[in-house]
């Protein structure tokens, strides 16, 4: 797959800088392309009211990031634009042949997972967990913000970097940065003073976990079937009786899924587990937000907000 992307990549770009005979003309509006839509959200955020900014995100059709592969138009959209702000990590290897190939040589390319330092965390397995194929170096867990305090390093950044390309109305840029900041902060505020007196600090759950650098930001702890960037669907044997019987040492009343899943392994360790009268509820990991999400009014803060509100319900 990635070797025909790389084929695409150069046809694609070759094609747009050897064969258009119209003149080009440049828009005086920064393009600023993201993958994912917490990225695509702090930009609005940052961008506030300014009509100098033009946010394209690719993943507006709610596709899975660990899958996706991007369209002829979505590499024509990178080609050609300011700035591309990307997660990084594993699932975003399909960028390089995009940058390497880009039409415009002087884009700026911001990595999330890069931007981080020694705040981004290594994958970790957990016991239990089931097990993937043995990996040549470590790979880094890439939800990286389900961090309210890595949304705040990271919008300054992204604020950072815009206000290089646009130094004219940095002032507006980091005005906005500044109110949106502390709304980040508030909202951190809150998941510490909710979740610092509760007593069972322990999630279980029945599907991929994308939430480490939610649960150690709060002190919490966690079992899951897979790991957050797993590719695997079907857990063993041995995998959903761990779970089912750390359900029933630890008296636990709820099982965990992510948004988007058949709940088929949950509904499986519940199955197994002593009283097999858990309830099944959803933390959503902000990954596959689509445009019509958007448009009725979904934000990265009221999904995280959301998060709170039932993490507080199930374990108070």
């Amino acid at each position: 797959m990635k070797k025909f992307l790389s084929v695409i990549c150069c046809l694609v770009v070759g094609g747009f800088t050897g064969c258009s005979s119209v003149p080009e003309t440049k828009s005086n509006r920064i393009n600023i392309v993201c993958t994912v839509f917490p990225e695509c959200d702090w930009i609005r955020e940052i961008a506030g009211n300014s009509d100098n900014i033009e946010i394209t995100y690719l993943l507006s059709n709610g596709a899975d990031m660990h899958s996706y592969q991007p369209s002829m138009d979505d590499i024509i959209k990178i080609s050609s634009c300011d700035l591309f702000v990307h997660t990084g990590g594993e699932s975003d290897k399909w960028t390089e042949n995009v940058i390497n190939q880009a039409k415009n040589k002087d884009i700026i390319v911001l990595d999330m997972l890069e931007s981080l330092g020694n705040s981004a965390k290594v994958e970790e397995i957990k016991e239990g967990m089931q097990s993937e194929e043995p990996e040549d170096s470590a790979e880094y867990d890439e939800h990286i913000w389900l961090s309210l305090d890595n949304a705040v390093t990271l919008c300054n950044v992204i604020t950072d970097t815009i206000c290089q390309i646009d130094p004219e109305n940095s002032a507006e840029y980091r005005e906005n940065l500044s109110a949106y900041r502390q709304k980040l902060e508030t909202l951190g505020n809150e998941y510490t003073e909710s979740l610092s007196g509760i007593e069972n600090k322990t999630l279980i759950f029945g599907d991929r976990f994308p939430f480490r650098y939610l649960v150690d930001d709060y002190g919490l702890d966690y079992f899951a079937v897979f790991s957050g960037c797993s590719a695997e669907t079907e857990a063993s044997f041995e995998t959903i009786t761990f779970l089912a019987d750390k359900v029933d040492e630890l008296n636990i009343d709820t099982i965990f899924t992510i948004e988007g899943s058949d709940d088929s392994v949950a509904r499986a360790i519940i199955s197994g587990t002593e009283t097999q009268n858990q309830k099944i509820v959803k933390l959503n990991s902000i990954q596959s937000v689509t445009s019509q999400q958007i448009d009725n009014g979904v934000t990265y803060l009221s999904i995280m907000r959301s998060n709170l509100d039932t993490l507080k319900e199930v374990l108070s």
